[in-house]
């Protein structure tokens, strides 16, 4: 099980990865919030910064930062948010953006406009397809999307990988806490999405995995995400985060003055232009921007001392982006 207590401190819209089943959790007694962290090699790898208020980040990252010291671990940071970049950097790290994520503001949020003109195509052609979209418990139905899970990587090419530790799962200890939303055809599985919570500044759920078959009708993630959007407006939820797309949205006006590292920001511009039959950043961030989002910022990348080449490496075996 999770422990809400900590987990609702964590100001990240993606926060809930960090109880995939193998992240660890660093915590001290009576210091709300946790740090979420992978070891790879002598690595300690952070998920998400400091998960926690901002009056306790110091404190927490401070304490873990010795802990790893002590282990003789470098620490490596993904998925950093603007507001604690300087608070790495005072403390010797190199800081770099590595993609920018996406978030629809649910009052805001309509299907007229320009803007939204492919989304109401796409649907429209979805549902002429007899695409019905309903929701079911995340361990339902575990076969069909075993079996969708497989297709949609075989897809993608021998090449293709499914990215790690930036993104949620199936079962595990969050289970009971995910939603699923499901596209069928006729009596068949087509499609599917997960969505778990967000907690924060802008409360809400987080669109996370999402996969379809090769021959789903166009469209049908779209209407997914659309039906989903929906109920979660009408229960009241304030935000539909649509995460981060690494290698995405980079820009020199997002660099952190005097924290910035030339080798990792060409490595991560490299991947960004010539990398696409490893990860698609341009169709996630495709998909992601036809949905108009009302908040688009970046999400950073920081490493312990001068970053190397098997530093970066490591990272990037870790997220399954190599």
């Amino acid at each position: 099980m999770i422990d809400t207590e900590r987990a609702e401190h964590a100001d990240h819209p993606s926060a809930f990865i960090a109880f995939n089943q193998d992240v660890r959790h660093y915590v001290r007694d009576g210091v709300p919030g946790l740090i979420a962290y992978r070891l790879r090699g002598r690595s300690a790898v952070m998920f998400g910064g400091v998960l926690a208020a901002p009056e306790h980040t110091e404190p927490l990252l401070d304490g873990f930062l010795a802990w790893c010291a002590g282990r003789r671990l470098r620490v490596v940071v993904v998925q950093i948010r603007p507001d604690q970049c300087a608070v790495f950097a005072a403390r010797g790290f190199t800081v770099d953006q590595l993609g920018s994520s996406y978030s629809i503001d649910l009052a805001r949020f309509s299907l007229q406009g320009r803007s939204l003109a492919k989304i109401r195509q796409n649907t429209a052609r979805a549902a002429r397809e007899q695409v019905v979209v309903r929701e079911v418990g995340p361990a339902e139905h575990a076969a069909e999307l075993d079996a969708i899970d497989d297709e949609w990587l075989r897809a993608k090419g021998r090449h293709a990988r499914q990215l790690h530790f930036m993104v949620g799962e199936r079962g595990g200890r969050g289970e009971p806490y995910r939603r699923l939303f499901g596209a069928w055809q006729d009596t068949r599985l087509v499609g599917y999405i997960t969505y778990s919570p967000a907690w924060g500044v802008r409360p809400g759920w987080l669109y996370d995995l999402t996969r379809r078959r090769p021959d789903a009708p166009v469209g049908t993630i779209e209407l997914i995400n659309l039906t989903a959007l929906r109920v979660f407006a009408g229960e009241g939820a304030r935000w539909l985060h649509l995460g981060l797309t690494p290698f995405a949205g980079l820009d020199a006006r997002h660099a952190v003055p005097d924290a910035r590292n030339a080798l990792v920001e060409k490595i991560v511009r490299l991947i960004a232009e010539h990398g696409t039959f490893l990860y698609s950043a341009t169709s996630q961030e495709s998909f992601k921007l036809k949905w108009a989002p009302h908040s688009i910022e970046p999400e950073y990348l920081a490493f312990q001392r001068r970053p190397t080449v098997a530093a970066l490496w490591q990272l990037f075996k870790l997220t399954n982006a190599i």
